[in-house]
């Protein structure tokens, strides 16, 4: 099916999305208490295997009957025999169909929901032709490969008033739901810098040669919106994080979980007034490009988001290792859901404060994030989910501004000093415990470069840059036909 007309394939999404509305299946029927919702899962690597976990306890082992998975979509059909089994030895009257090209999938009436597993650079296309063809959607993080298809995936949801959910799970934590209520409360004084953090070892990926695909592989589909490539096993299955065209490096890959956070703390927070990242790829020479070193500074007005990364061995920052976050206010540091008063050793753990609106968390039991999913299918409310589309778009282009800023800079010696962070003392902070870092890693800092990237100033309400034209022509990319994400909706 990677030849499908692709005028034929919009058709039929169009005909399929006249009948639908949030709420029902494809074929008009309410998605009632006692009907199984039908899953399509595409991606069957790493956070695939995830997915099946996340709806297999809602199977239709439950009453009322929960959740069907009835599809496993993968370009791969290496990735099938494992899924089968798991699926097998769970429910051994349940035995999906398994597909190549999702196209086949949403043309038909058999689903209820795609759930998005599949590398980056997919997330948004196929987002946008779900939506199109009426079903629910689970995207995961990050929901997009660039801005500008985030924007398009969010308003073609609304435009089809369909249910679509985040992979960003810390929004259904009870313990993230508690922080974060009394650091919009001002708790514990008012926040001044909210901070991710993604000290993840990331060891040298090497160099693959070009090689012919796999046979069980459809390298054209794999590709799909990306500018064809030669292929080479540093891309299937997973080191395709770290080149341009399909990944966003681990500022997009783990590190969206640490924006979502960090950006969700911060009252009123969508897109920064400016934007500046630093950093390099260091400690190695391999095939990735994109930087594994990386210090990014947001200005959201009276507070600051400062972003962290490393991937060569790093302590941990405030007990914060290879995910996550710290909130720096006037009267200490709150992590790990503890606060530290300035000039004091002891933490205390965090209260929530007793005016905040109650936790959105779901439990194990409700079936956690992927729970919270169905359950806002089944009440038709998009309010009820916890990581709405639009959140996921905010999130992630967090993301690519910062990796924007760093890919339009120069290269510049270590001895020269940055002025990229200015006269910004925590920027510069950071910046310090970088290169003290680097050296640790006995990375020789004074004989080499980094990358130091342009302050770019940026237009929330038109998301664009108002002072780079090359950095706005990163906010999206040139799409390879048929796989082309719209640039308007319909």
């Amino acid at each position: 099916m990677s030849n499908v007309n692709r005028r034929r394939f919009m058709q039929t999404l169009a005909a399929a999305a006249t009948v639908t509305v949030a709420g029902t299946k494809s074929s008009g029927q309410v998605v009632g208490a006692n009907n199984a919702i039908r899953i399509a899962i595409a991606g069957l690597n790493g956070r695939g295997g995830a997915h099946i976990d996340g709806y297999l306890p809602q199977d239709v082992r439950r009453r009322p009957a929960n959740v069907r998975i009835t599809h496993l979509i993968d370009p791969d059909t290496r990735t099938y025999a494992r899924r089968l089994r798991t699926i097998r030895d769970r429910d051994n009257t349940n035995v999906p169909q398994t597909v190549q090209d999702v196209r086949r999938v949403l043309e038909g009436n058999n689903i209820d929901a795609l759930s998005i597993a599949t590398p980056n650079h997919w997330h948004s296309l196929m987002t946008v032709w779900g939506v199109q063809a009426g079903k629910h959607v689970y995207v995961e993080k990050p929901m997009s490969h660039n801005v500008h298809e985030g924007r398009i995936a969010v308003d073609m949801a609304r435009r089809h008033n369909v249910i679509v959910q985040h992979g960003t799970q810390s929004r259904s934590s009870a313990a993230w739901n508690n922080t974060i209520a009394a650091v919009k409360a001002g708790t514990y004084g008012k926040l001044l810098v909210s901070r991710g953090i993604v000290y993840k070892r990331r060891p040298s990926i090497g160099q693959q040669p070009t090689t012919n695909p796999p046979a069980e592989l459809d390298f054209n589909l794999w590709t799909g919106p990306a500018q064809q490539t030669p292929f080479h096993a540093n891309l299937v299955h997973y080191n395709w994080h770290w080149f341009w065209d399909f990944g966003n490096g681990d500022i997009g890959n783990q590190g969206v979980h640490q924006f979502d956070i960090a950006r969700w703390a911060i009252n009123g927070a969508t897109l920064p007034r400016s934007v500046v990242s630093i950093g390099g790829r260091f400690g190695y020479t391999d095939q990735g490009e994109t930087p594994n070193t990386q210090v990014s500074l947001m200005d959201f007005g009276d507070t600051k988001l400062i972003f962290e990364v490393r991937g060569l061995p790093s302590p941990n920052y405030h007990g914060q290792g290879q995910g996550g976050n710290t909130f720096h206010t006037e009267e200490g540091i709150i992590a790990n859901h503890r606060f530290t008063r300035n000039g004091q050793n002891a933490a205390e753990p965090v209260v929530r404060p007793a005016s905040a609106p109650a936790a959105r968390a779901v439990g194990e039991d409700e079936g956690g994030h992927f729970g919270n999913f169905i359950a806002a299918i089944r009440s038709n409310r998009r309010d009820d989910l916890n990581a709405e589309i639009l959140e996921g778009h905010y999130s992630s282009a967090l993301c690519h501004l910062a990796n924007i800023s760093y890919r339009v800079g120069e290269n510049l010696p270590f001895n020269t000093r940055a002025q990229a962070f200015g006269d910004d003392r925590d920027a510069a902070e950071a910046y310090a415990r970088m290169l003290e870092h680097l050296r640790a890693n006995e990375v020789p800092v004074d004989g080499q470069t980094y990358r130091v990237g342009r302050r770019l100033e940026v237009d929330a309400r038109t998301e664009r840059f108002t002072n780079n034209n090359d950095a706005n022509r990163l906010l999206t990319r040139n799409y390879r036909e048929p796989f082309v994400v719209p640039d308007r909706v319909s």
